[in-house]
C-alpha cells in the first residue's frame, strides 16, 4: 500500500470516528434518559433499528401475522360505588333515612382495553387510564391463553402503564423502534380490540406529529388515520418495517379517522424509571412560560415568532439560581432548539434532576447563555403553560392606581403596587387581546408600573402598540396590544 494510500485510510477511519462522536453527542442532548439507559445497558424491551419501508405493501397480512402474537387484551376489574337507582336509595328517598343495619352495596365495574409485550420474560405496555384503579388485572393472548398482570409503574402525566406476568415462560415480544425516524406520510398499522373484538387490524398514515391535545403537560402525540376506537387504547402502531412507534391512547370524538398515539421514543426514555422505580422522576426549572406571538417577537426584538417566553420565575427556584429573568425567551435548552413554547417542558421533564444544564435566552435583543442544575419536580411544580393568543387590534381600557383596599380585595401581597384595569372595551383593542378586569398592570413596553402616570408614560412612547405585563390571580403574562 502507498504512503498517500494509507494516509487517506487514516483520514477516512478518523472522520467516521469524529462522526459517530458528534452523533453520540448529539442523541444524548436530544434524549438524554434513553441515551443514559442505552449506555448503562438498561434496555429491558426487544427493540429494532433502521429505517421504515416505503410504499404500500401488497398486503398486510404478513406484518399483522407477526405482531398479533404479542398483543393483549387487558382486562380489568374495579370496586366501584352504590349503584344509582338500588334500593338503598329508594328507601331513603321515601323513607328519609337508611335502611337499617345493611350496608350500601358495591358493586365490580369490568372494563378492557390493549396492550403489548416489550420484554420475553413477560413486560407488557399499555395506558395509564386503562389500568388506574383496577384491583384485578388479566391480559389475554391470541391464542386464548390468559394470565394475572401486576402494575409495575404509572406514569398519569404521559398516560403510560408497565405491567409485568409471570409463568407463562418465553413470551413473544414486539420490538420497538425509532418514532423520530418515522415520517408524515408513512404508512402505519394499528392492533387492538376495539369495542371488545379481539385483534382487530387497521391502517392508514401517520397524519402528523408533535400534537398537543391539551392531554397533559408533555402532549407530544403522533396523529394518524388508521381507525383507532374504544378498545385501542394501549395498543400498538407500528410501522412498515415491522416495529412499535406509537402506543395508541386517545382518539377525536368529533371527527372520524383522526387518533393519536404516544410516540415510542418517549415511552423508552420512561420505561427504567417504571421498572426499577414504579413512578418517573422529572426535571424542574421553575418559570411559567407563554407562546411567543408575532406582536410579541417585534416587541422583544426576536427575528421569528419562536421559542419559550418567560413570564414568572418562581422563587427559590433554579431558574432563579440561574439569573433567568422574566422576560427572556428561551431559545435553546441544553443543546436542543425551543421552536414552540410548549417543547420546553418536555425537553426539561426529560432532562434527570441534578443534570446542568445550558439555557440559551435572547435578553433585549441580545443572545445570552445561563448555566442551571435541575432539580427534582415535586407535585405540581410543572413548567407552567400560559396559552394565550394575541389579535391585531388596537387598545381601549381604563384603569387606575391600585390601592391598599383594593390590593387587600384582590388577595395580593401588602404593598403591592401598580394599576389595576377597571374597564375593558368589548370591541376594542385590549378585550380582542384578552385584557380583563381585574388584571394588574405591572409592566408596560417593558418598563415598570407603579402608577397610572408610569403607565400614561409608557404608552405614549408607542403609538401602534403597547405590550403589558400582567398579573392575573396567581400567575403573571404578556399581553401585546396593537392598534388596526
Amino acid at each position: 500500500m502507498t504512503r498517500h494510500a494509507i494516509l487517506a485510510s487514516v483520514c477516512l477511519i478518523a472522520a467516521a470516528y469524529l462522526f459517530a462522536s458528534q452523533k453520540l453527542e448529539i442523541d444524548v442532548q436530544v434524549r438524554p434518559n434513553l441515551a443514559l439507559a442505552e449506555a448503562s445497558g438498561d434496555v429491558f424491551w426487544a427493540e429494532s433499528e433502521g429505517a421504515a419501508r416505503s410504499g404500500r405493501p401488497d398486503s398486510f397480512a404478513d406484518l399483522a401475522q407477526q405482531f398479533s402474537p404479542a398483543v393483549v387484551n387487558v382486562q380489568t376489574e374495579r370496586l366501584a360505588g352504590s349503584r344509582s337507582g338500588s334500593p338503598e336509595d329508594l328507601f331513603e328517598e321515601f323513607f328519609g333515612r337508611k335502611r337499617p343495619r345493611e350496608k350500601k352495596r358495591r358493586f365490580r365495574a369490568e372494563s378492557s382495553g390493549s396492550g403489548f409485550v416489550i420484554s420475553e420474560d413477560g413486560y407488557i405496555v399499555t395506558n395509564n387510564h386503562v389500568v388506574d384503579g383496577a384491583e384485578k388485572i388479566v391480559v389475554a393472548f391470541e391464542d386464548g391463553k390468559e394470565l394475572t398482570a401486576e402494575i409495575v409503574g404509572l406514569d398519569p402525566k404521559t398516560d403510560l402503564a408497565l405491567l409485568k406476568v409471570s409463568g407463562a415462560g418465553k413470551l413473544p415480544a414486539a420490538p420497538l423502534g425509532n418514532s423520530d425516524k418515522l415520517r408524515v406520510g408513512d404508512w402505519v398499522m394499528a392492533i387492538g380490540n376495539p369495542f371488545g373484538l379481539e385483534h382487530s387490524v387497521t391502517v392508514g398514515i401517520l397524519s402528523a406529529r408533535g400534537r398537543n391535545i391539551n392531554a397533559g403537560p408533555y402532549d407530544d402525540f403522533l396523529q394518524t388515520d388508521a381507525s383507532i376506537n374504544p378498545g385501542n387504547s394501549g395498543g400498538p402502531l407500528i410501522d412498515m418495517g415491522g416495529r412499535v412507534i406509537g402506543i395508541n391512547t386517545a382518539i377525536n370524538a368529533a371527527g372520524q379517522g383522526i387518533g393519536f398515539a404516544i410516540p415510542i421514543n418517549m415511552v423508552k426514555e420512561l420505561l427504567p424509571q417504571l421498572r426499577v422505580s414504579g413512578s418517573v422522576t422529572r426535571g424542574w426549572l421553575g418559570v411559567q412560560i407563554q407562546r411567543v406571538t408575532p406582536a410579541l417577537a417585534e416587541s422583544f426584538s426576536l427575528d421569528e415568532p419562536e421559542g419559550a417566553l418567560i413570564s414568572q420565575v418562581f422563587e427559590d427556584s433554579p431558574a432563579e439560581k440561574a439569573k433567568l429573568e422574566r422576560g427572556d425567551v428561551i431559545i435553546e435548552f441544553n443543546g436542543t432548539k425551543i421552536e414552540n413554547y410548549d417543547d420546553l417542558p418536555r425537553r426539561v421533564a426529560s432532562t434527570p434532576p441534578g443534570t446542568k444544564a445550558n439555557v440559551v435566552v435572547m435578553r433585549a435583543g441580545k443572545r445570552k447563555q445561563l448555566t442551571t442544575v435541575l432539580e427534582k419536580m415535586e407535585a405540581g411544580e410543572e413548567i407552567t403553560l400560559t396559552s394565550h393568543q394575541s389579535h391585531n387590534s388596537n387598545w381601549g381600557f381604563e384603569a387606575s392606581d391600585l390601592t391598599p383596599e383594593g390590593a387587600q380585595q384582590l388577595g395580593l401581597p401588602a404593598g403591592t403596587r401598580g394599576v389595576v384595569i377597571e374597564d375593558v372595551d368589548p370591541e376594542g383593542p385590549a378585550a380582542r387581546t384578552g385584557l380583563r378586569r381585574g388584571d394588574i398592570v405591572l409592566e408596560a413596553n417593558q418598563a415598570e408600573v407603579k402608577d397610572i402616570e408610569d403607565l400614561e408614560t409608557a404608552i405614549g412612547k408607542n403609538e401602534e402598540r403597547v405590550v403589558l405585563l400582567v398579573r392575573r390571580g396567581e400567575s403573571t403574562l404578556y399581553l401585546a396590544i396593537e392598534r388596526e
